[in-house]
């Protein structure tokens, strides 16, 4: 697809169980591969997808079965109680930018173009990425680039930014890149900027919060027995899944009842997570760092 290739899309479907009169969730659009797919594999079944990207609803789906709803996955128990859902069957989050996202360089999100520093997945989304290096300390900064990215020397990395916004302003993801260049280790240049892009889109989107409250609400909306099917591309998300599907929180912290036994809303199906085969990655080199875990509703 050129908008944007599935990741581990038959492992992730296939989690999901699909039955006739099911009704499912791809919290997670796009392009529309994993709902097609879900779609594809039972005439029968019902499919609410979300995105808070414009350009996602051009690929709207025609189908009787379908509806697309134009919001945040945050959103997710709100909207569903709009359109009288109340309970799903399975819910596919497919974390992370899109292909198309990443390729449309007037979106900022990619190091390999040279675009303004906006990187909002929608419009709806208040500050961009030069906001947030215009408005932010050095020390808030820093704290952003600790919280979101594995760069070591987060404090003068933040420093140099400042100096330059405060010097020139930056408002191109190439300017950006011009002054991150001069601190990259050594063989290590695009692993540096990815990660610093990385956390300033994590900052801009709020992706975490966003992510915390949609992982909350599937344990309201999922019946017993329902799947939680999540894909994540980066420790930090892939971190708070794993945690959650575990324990129902985020510390990692376990809670038990008196006998030991688990007090967590969801039994973890997938002790390891699924990781895309070397067939896989040599279509779709996005693939490399995909995870995939997988929950039920107790």
């Amino acid at each position: 697809m050129k908008y944007h290739q599935s990741v581990l899309l038959n492992e992730s479907v296939d989690a999901l169980g699909i039955e006739a009169g099911g009704v499912y969730v791809d919290v997670t659009f796009g392009g529309g591969g994993h709902s097609k797919e879900i779609l594809k594999r039972n005439d029968g079944c019902f499919l609410y997808a979300f995105d808070q990207d414009e350009d996602a609803l051009e690929n709207e789906l025609e189908d009787e079965r379908f509806t697309l709803i134009h919001e945040n996955f945050s959103e997710l128990e709100n909207m569903l109680k709009l359109y009288r859902v109340e309970v799903v069957d399975g819910l596919l989050a497919d974390l992370g930018v899109s292909s198309h996202q990443f390729d449309q360089e007037s979106r900022g999100f990619s190091i390999r173009f040279d675009g303004p520093l906006d990187m909002r997945m929608g419009k709806g989304v208040q500050k961009t990425a030069a906001d947030i290096l215009l408005e932010y300390s050095w020390e808030e900064l820093a704290e952003v680039f600790r919280n979101y990215s594995d760069i070591k020397g987060a404090g003068r990395v933040a420093r140099k930014i400042k100096e330059a916004v405060d010097l020139n302003g930056l408002k191109t993801t190439g300017e950006l890149v011009d002054v991150l260049k001069k601190m990259t280790p050594v063989k290590k240049e695009n692993k540096f900027l990815a990660q610093v892009f990385q956390a300033l889109r994590i900052e801009v989107n709020d992706e975490m919060k966003a992510l915390k409250a949609l992982l909350e609400q599937t344990v309201k909306v999922l019946r017993p027995g329902g799947k939680l099917v999540v894909i994540s591309y980066h420790s930090i998300e892939d971190r708070l899944v794993k945690n959650f599907m575990r324990t129902g929180g985020f510390t990692g912290e376990e809670s038990k009842d008196f006998y030991g036994n688990s007090l967590s809303p969801l039994k973890v199906l997938t002790r390891k997570p699924i990781v895309p085969n070397e067939k896989e990655i040599e279509v779709n080199n996005r693939a490399r760092s995909a995870k995939l875990r997988i929950a039920e509703k107790r």
